[in-house]
């Protein structure tokens, strides 16, 4: 079993960073792939990012491509979501997962969720 924790949202204007954390326990987190998702009021839950348990591979949504960046560190059980140039588009609550998979861009897929954490991007 996996417990997942996110930390890091914000408010923030049009133009700016945020760097997302999530901070998993439990011995086997090398063994997960993760991912970070994001939900916006009225709307579905959707893809962000993903990584493999080795971080051999990353993909992302269309919409972050070239702004965002995921990233995890096996020893200290992290996983990041480096936010650049943020739009007020982006504004939604931003979950950590993590998935048994090999990789997953479904929101199916993923096994453990942390709570969310708010992320508001001013105009």
């Amino acid at each position: 079993q996996v417990q997942l924790v996110e930390s890091g949202g914000g408010l923030v204007q049009a133009g700016g960073s945020l760097r997302l954390s999530c901070a998993a326990s439990g011995r086997t987190f090398s063994s997960y792939a993760m991912g970070w998702f994001r939900q916006a009021p009225g709307k579905e839950r959707e893809f962000v990012a993903g990584i493999r348990r080795d971080s051999s591979n990353t993909y992302y949504a269309d919409s972050v491509k070239g702004r965002f960046t995921i990233s995890r560190d096996n020893p200290k059980n992290m996983v990041y979501l480096q936010m650049n140039s943020l739009k007020p588009e982006d504004t939604a609550v931003y979950y950590c997962a993590a998935t048994g998979r090999i990789s997953s861009q479904a929101r199916q897929s993923y096994d453990y969720w942390g709570q969310g954490t708010q992320v508001t991007v001013s105009s």
